[in-house]
């Protein structure tokens, strides 16, 4: 007869096996519903009307039309289309020019200026290549004994000392679209040779997507006598 205690144990490893076990499937269903649904969404308002009117023109044969998950099927074929079509247009002369309009339509907008504004220069900053900077890097959050990963967006100057200061978006897991804007000190940081795709696999995978090494520590400041050393 197996003690109760050691019953209670099995019973604890199997709950926690089968929790490790079943966790990744569910984020990973969680993180797709969200994309699937999100994109669908964008065109419900236009295919949900269409797909109406054919089901009440031919009821008896467009009548499966009216079904939930064909149109949540048809939405997000027609999200992926729209984004499929608008990257080509970006890369031809038509679709560029109406890419210039609708900017200079929005900028005559006061508020979404502003956030179609910052928004287009974060992406653009996170697919262009730093000068001087590393764009991945590892700062102090939220104490010194510990790191996060974030993206240099900008580096500035403090007023008076002069001194360095980075600009530092801190993506949240697993979803990188929310964060933290951190203010940092250049000395304090720690580059990694990281790329852009690396980091965001890192941050959306909770961090099992991974190299095996890492750097932690800042490197140590560089003194006048170790300019002077290196210098020729």
């Amino acid at each position: 007869m197996s003690h109760p205690h050691s019953f209670g144990r099995r019973l604890q490893g199997l709950f926690i096996t089968g929790l490790l076990t079943l966790l990744p499937i569910w984020l990973t269903w969680v993180v797709v519903k969200f994309v699937f649904v999100l994109l669908s969404d964008l065109s419900r308002p236009f295919v949900d009307p269409l797909l109406q009117n054919l089901v009440l023109a031919a009821p008896e044969a467009l009548g499966w039309l009216a079904q939930a998950w064909v149109k949540t099927a048809i939405g997000l074929i027609a999200t992926v289309g729209t984004v499929l079509l608008s990257g080509w247009l970006a890369r031809r002369v038509l679709g560029q020019r109406l890419l210039r309009w609708f900017e200079a339509l929005i900028a005559r907008i006061p508020l979404a200026n502003t956030i179609y504004g910052s928004a287009r220069k974060l992406l653009d900053i996170l697919q262009t290549k730093p000068d001087g900077t590393q764009r991945v890097v590892l700062i102090d959050f939220p104490h010194t004994e510990m790191k996060t990963l974030g993206f240099v967006t900008r580096v500035m100057r403090e007023v008076g000392t002069g001194r360095e200061l980075a600009a530092v978006y801190v993506p949240t897991t697993p979803n990188p679209t929310s964060g933290y804007l951190e203010i940092v000190p250049v000395e304090k940081m720690t580059p990694t040779d990281w790329t852009v795709d690396q980091a965001m696999s890192f941050i959306i995978s909770g961090g099992a997507v991974a190299p095996d090494s890492i750097p932690f520590s800042a490197p140590p400041p560089t003194t006048h006598a170790d300019a002077e050393t290196s210098s020729p």
